[in-house]
């Protein structure tokens, strides 16, 4: 592949592409300026080289013609001095050089092509180079909040996870609870009830007790001498 073609393939390389293809654009960014860069260093040593054969091959354009048109002054002025044998000479040497002079232009034309070919394929590489740095760190801040969205899609998952089992666990203190309730509520029912009667015959019970008692108390003090 030459040089005019191994470059042309590199200027019709579709940025956007390559990164809507790339898992990781801002890796790719970085890749392709690497790329981009050492193939424009590349195309400045070739686009200098077929500048410089464009302006060889053109200065010898202008060095023929001027060959030529002095072949032809000197024609005129052999003919002037009555020299038509030099005349015939001078005109045969500017034959030649036009002849030679319309191969050189189809030179220079296509050095000259080719030179518009490298200078548009040098310029649109550095369009691109200065496109992909502007473009760098906003690809890499939207890649940065991609990489956080999904990290934060992660924890709301967990979050969410969390909320399910602190509802299930509600729901079982609830039932606990009732339980609980239900148990104080049986309790309660099968209690017997209370007595009345009974409970203030027991208080007066206990007076009858206490008043025989001091009785015994007084009996003993007085046998006792005390």
């Amino acid at each position: 592949m030459g040089i005019l073609d191994r470059f042309t393939t590199i200027v019709k390389a579709n940025i956007n592409e390559l990164l809507d293809k790339a898992e990781d654009p801002a890796k790719m960014v970085d890749q392709y300026l690497v790329d981009l860069t050492e193939s424009l260093a590349d195309v400045k040593r070739e686009t200098a080289g077929v500048m410089a054969e464009e302006a060889r091959t053109k200065r010898a354009v202008d060095a023929n013609a001027e060959e030529v048109a002095r072949m032809e002054e000197l024609a005129k002025k052999a003919l002037s001095a009555g020299n038509e044998g030099d005349a015939r000479v001078f005109l045969g040497k500017k034959q030649k050089l036009a002849t030679a002079g319309a191969e050189l232009a189809k030179a220079a034309d296509a050095a000259h092509a080719n030179a518009e070919k490298m200078r548009q394929m040098h310029d649109k590489l550095v369009s691109d180079i200065e496109d992909l740095k502007s473009r760098r760190e906003t690809i890499k801040a939207k890649m940065a909040v991609a990489e956080t969205q999904e990290k934060v899609a992660g924890f709301t998952s967990g979050a969410d996870k969390a909320e399910s089992a602190i509802e299930a666990f509600n729901r079982m203190e609830e039932k606990a609870d009732r339980a609980l309730d239900t148990a104080d509520a049986m309790a309660e029912l099968n209690t017997e009830p209370v007595d009345d009667a009974e409970t203030l015959a027991a208080k007066y019970d206990g007076a009858v007790n206490d008043a025989a008692v001091e009785d015994e108390l007084a009996r003993l003090k007085a046998e006792m001498g005390l």
